[in-house]
């Protein structure tokens, strides 16, 4: 009898860890886009999530920017992803750069399982598009993919360099993101 009692325990309680593990989930780390041409680097700046191009199979540069100042800049370390706030369980909304076309657009992410993220953008609130990446599990002892040789030195390599206090790479990447945040990304 007890281990009748015990095996329906753990059918009660299983369900409840699976879903409750799932709904404390959040979308950072390393993406792979749907057409396998880049990955997006997901991080968290004060509840705010921020993907960031990390790698791509073809360098290229921001030509479609209405910034023209930007025009030139590597899209390798460009955010895409922005200032996405939680909306819900496994759900985030904020806004999406397209540089295809120059142009920020809403958006919404949503965590289908841990390893699919589901990216949605749209124009006038109804005209919506998107596709699911693929997350990218990288052991420990892989090394962060090489920055473009046209990437330029961020604050806090600088500070590296100098020998002073780093902040985690993430802490350097938010402080990044904060000084290019606005319109024309």
């Amino acid at each position: 009898m007890r281990l009748i009692h015990a095996v329906f325990a753990l059918f009660l309680i299983a369900p409840m860890g699976v879903s409750a593990a799932h709904a404390q989930a959040d979308p950072t780390g390393e993406w792979l886009v749907a057409k396998r041409v880049a990955r997006i680097k997901i991080i968290n700046c004060d509840n705010h999530f921020w993907g960031l191009i990390s790698w791509e199979t073809t360098p290229g540069v921001d030509s479609n920017n209405p910034d023209p100042a930007k025009r030139t800049r590597p899209t390798l370390g460009m955010p895409i992803l922005l200032g996405m706030v939680q909306s819900k369980d496994n759900e985030w909304k904020g806004e999406i750069y397209n540089a295809e076309d120059g142009r920020n657009y809403s958006s919404s992410i949503s965590l289908l399982n841990p390893d699919l993220l589901k990216v949605q953008g749209c124009v006038l609130g109804f005209l919506c598009g998107g596709e699911n990446w693929t997350r990218v599990n990288l052991p420990a002892s892989v090394p962060p993919p090489a920055k473009s040789p046209n990437a330029q030195k961020s604050p806090a390599s600088k500070t590296a360099a100098k020998g002073g206090n780093q902040p985690s790479a993430d802490d350097a990447l938010c402080s990044e993101i904060n000084g290019v945040a606005g319109p024309s990304h």
